[in-house]
């Protein structure tokens, strides 16, 4: 047999503490998608802050919905051994599952920083397409969720891959379809798509990130069957037909077979029905949104949050008036006050030159004056 060529999953060791490969990748897969979130995010003023945040809180949620899902649809394997469930280092997360986690989270975070979710679910989706793109390379690191067997002559001749991915695949002396790389070839078309899309002024709010499920989906439907490790379940027969032979024969004409799924354990792959689901719930939900009004806002409209709107109002109260209002509530005082002062220095020279008339007191003299009554009119007429 001839000697199998593999990758150390172990990067390198610090002490008795294992780096391994597939958490650098998938660190990097993060990474490069939070940095273009944050890129992205400045042209409509969102602070990197924001991203952030949500992907501190989203990578958790999302592996602890990837590890749901997985044992969930595996349930026979863990009930009589509920413990294995947190034992995720060995194994067994699921990506619809981790998209599921990730979107709840960004729902409840996103509404309470004030922002529309569908605005920042389209931002963030290109980061979504680039960490599938680079997290997928994990998958090959430890010879994971591979497809069927296949000639190796396939491989370095039909499909011309490099040596390293060749030997990869070889999977105790039997060659395998590399199904991470299919995936992540379909994900990089994808995230060209999408970058180029986002430009153009017809594109409404959420259909980016509801394109982005369809094309991902698209492709996971017609990948997973070559998949030997599928989740499935047993279901009408008519159905796994329909699925299987109906619609999968375009991969049989380019030359691939299914993966091989136990009888006993299932006959529909479940990442396949749910791919369907999404691919039409995608469409019917854009062409909704757009009949009955709720996708007015484009993509290219600024993005505002209501938060920020609602505190302005309370940082004014608390400041008593804003600048501009001060400034405008001063200038009708400072005229004002000019004025009386103006008003005061004219009745005080009509007093000092307007002629006296003496008050007869009864004895003779003169001990007092007063005002010449045809001065009132005037003093009248300046105080008003």
């Amino acid at each position: 047999m001839r000697q199998t060529l593999l990758i150390d999953p172990v990067a390198f060791s610090i002490g008795s503490l294992s780096v391994h490969w597939y958490g650098l990748i998938l660190g990097l897969g993060a990474l490069v998608g939070l940095l273009l979130a944050i890129r992205e995010g400045k042209r409509f003023g969102i602070p990197q802050e924001f991203f952030m945040d949500l992907l501190l809180l989203g990578v958790p949620s999302a592996i602890i919905a990837a590890r749901i899902y997985y044992v969930a649809f595996k349930w026979e394997d863990y009930k009589d051994n509920f413990l294995d469930v947190f034992k995720i280092w060995n194994g067994g997360i699921a990506i619809y599952g981790a998209l599921i986690g990730a979107v709840i989270c960004a729902v409840i975070y996103v509404r309470r920083k004030g922002y529309s979710f569908w605005r920042i679910a389209d931002i963030c989706a290109p980061s979504l397409l680039a960490g599938q793109i680079i997290g997928r390379w994990g998958n090959f690191v430890n010879q994971e969720a591979y497809g069927g067997p296949v000639e190796e002559s396939f491989l370095r001749n039909t499909l011309n891959l490099p040596d390293f991915i060749v030997n990869q695949m070889n999977v105790q002396g039997v060659f395998h379809h590399p199904t991470f790389l299919y995936e992540s070839l379909w994900n990089v078309v994808g995230i060209i798509l999408v970058l180029i899309i986002r430009r153009l002024r017809f594109l409404r709010a959420g259909e980016l990130f509801i394109g982005y499920f369809i094309w991902y989906s698209i492709g996971r439907f017609f990948i997973e069957a070559v998949r030997t490790d599928s989740l499935a379940f047993q279901g009408a027969q008519p159905v796994a037909d329909f699925i299987n032979n109906t619609l999968w024969a375009p991969m049989r004409w380019m030359g691939f077979e299914l993966g091989y799924l136990d009888p006993a354990y299932g006959n529909i792959r479940i990442s396949q029905l749910l791919s369907i689901l999404l691919v039409i719930g995608g469409i019917v939900l854009i062409i909704v949104r757009r009949v009955t009004g709720k996708a007015n806002e484009r993509y290219l409209d600024p993005i505002v949050s209501t938060k920020a709107v609602s505190e302005a109002p309370e940082a004014d109260q608390q400041a008593g008036k804003s600048p501009v209002s001060a400034a405008k509530a001063s200038e009708p005082v400072s005229a004002n006050r000019t004025d009386k002062v103006q008003e005061d220095a004219n009745v005080k020279i009509q007093g000092e030159d307007r002629p006296a008339t003496p008050h007869d007191s009864g004895n003779g003299e003169s001990d007092s004056y007063t005002e010449d009554p045809a001065l009132k009119p005037d003093t009248e007429d300046k105080k008003e």
